[in-house]
């Protein structure tokens, strides 16, 4: 009798979290691009990544590659991609799974994104390149592959996440748990509590606005499945970004938030070192310097191009 009580009782539980699942689903918004420009499609292996581009063709090609968080997109170059297009062609991709690029249920992993970055740049004349985050590590590892003209890194890293978990990934993966616990990791409080402890120094730099965007892309049909594999170690480059640093060809400048603690300052005096390459650091900034203070990193930007 306690056994079917209990079955029962879980067989509800299981049913509530999947109600709730769903009504969260169709509660949310569509997600239209987060920059303005014109809207274009790359299909890579079978993947519709959506891509924003602005300025004059003719101009030098400059590549906008977003970070990779529960909550990515190129939305991350909001405050200056509107800036640089009146300078250079201007191209920023969402990545393969994130924003409003597709989200097929892969298990994802630091090697496809090297080989989308490797991809997608080779589609341009000797592009400029700004990556952030662990996206920087991505371009490091196949700069070899690439002719680019010059690169800037924002607060570059091997490591997204921990060492790798396949528990952790499938959980999140799977169909009513993992969905029930992404909505809670992916939600509004969530959000505003990692961008506060990591991605920015000063959260009046950060508008209600688009931190509901950011909620609204974390609620996109399959949006856990990238994240999964980042928050269980699965996207961690395997690269020494020092020794890839120093061996790239193209000139390397390093943007640094001064107080970025997941990433510290120290670690970008090493790489600049270690590889020889140029450090900018932005004080007031944690993981993000270009939203915080979109004038001084426009002006790194356009100097290092």
């Amino acid at each position: 009798m306690r056994r079917r009580a209990l079955a029962a009782g879980l067989a509800i539980g299981t049913g509530a979290v999947a109600l709730a699942n769903t009504a969260l689903r169709r509660r949310t918004p569509e997600l239209e691009p987060p920059l303005a420009g014109t809207h274009r499609t790359f299909e890579w292996n079978g993947i519709d990544v959506r891509y924003t581009e602005a300025g004059d063709p003719d101009d030098p090609d400059l590549l906008l590659l977003h970070g990779i968080n529960a909550a990515g997109s190129s939305g991350e170059f909001r405050e200056v991609f509107g800036d640089l297009a009146d300078d250079y062609h201007v191209i920023a991709p969402d990545l393969p799974g994130f924003g409003t690029s597709e989200r097929p249920p892969l298990r994802y992993s630091a090697t496809l994104y090297e080989e989308f970055v490797r991809d997608f740049l080779s589609e341009f004349d000797r592009p400029a390149v700004v990556a952030s985050s662990l996206t920087g590590a991505y371009l490091s590892a196949v700069a070899d592959d690439l002719d680019l003209d010059s690169v800037v890194l924002i607060c570059p890293t091997e490591r997204g996440g921990p060492d790798r978990n396949l528990f952790a990934r499938e959980l999140l993966r799977s169909p009513v748990v993992g969905e029930a616990l992404f909505n809670l990791l992916a939600s509004k409080p969530s959000i505003r509590y990692f961008n506060a402890d990591h991605g920015y120094y000063d959260m009046d730099r950060v508008s209600e606005s688009w931190m509901d965007y950011e909620w609204r892309t974390a609620h996109r049909p399959n949006a856990r499945y990238a994240p999964a594999s980042f928050v269980s170690g699965f996207l961690n480059a395997e690269i020494d970004l020092e020794e890839a640093l120093s061996e790239m060809s193209a000139p390397v400048t390093l943007l640094w938030g001064r107080e970025a603690d997941i990433t510290p300052l120290k670690r970008g005096r090493d790489l600049a070192a270690g590889a020889d390459c140029r450090l900018v650091v932005i004080d007031d900034a944690k993981l993000l310097p270009h939203v915080e203070f979109p004038e001084q990193a426009l002006d790194v930007i356009r100097d290092a191009i």
